[in-house]
């Protein structure tokens, strides 16, 4: 499993990616990346973004690893835990947790290939 937010973005990168960051907001496969920080700039359309962007991680300030842990816990353990029960087993308080059990459970079939890839690379 994953230990580090980093980790985990480097992994959803090459879920997502495949190597090659697309913009999520024109599409371009035109960007350079940050040196200090897993974000890209688009030379298309000017705007930032990191590997996040129109995922359900977006705007979340849980670390990456908590929502990989939240992921295996409901698409492999128990997708019945409840709010209290899943806050104490990824450290978050119970209102985050169950606002990530509503956006996991409810991802949209895009989302939830992602999610699944997620899931499989923490069975090697």
């Amino acid at each position: 499993m994953f230990q580090t937010h980093q980790e985990c973005l480097v992994h959803l990168e090459k879920i997502r990616w495949d190597g090659i960051p697309i913009c999520p907001y024109c599409g371009s496969n035109k960007s350079s990346r940050y040196k200090s920080e897993h974000r890209y700039h688009c030379s298309s359309c000017f705007t930032s973004y990191s590997v996040t962007v129109d995922t359900l991680f977006h705007k979340t300030h849980v670390d990456l690893h908590k929502w990989f842990q939240a992921i295996l816990i409901l698409y492999k353990l128990n997708p019945d835990i409840s709010g209290r029960k899943l806050a104490q087993a990824i450290q978050v308080n119970r209102a985050t947790a169950s606002l990530m059990i509503k956006r996991v459970l409810g991802a949209s079939p895009e989302q939830a290939e992602i999610l699944k890839a997620i899931v499989r690379s923490t069975e090697k």
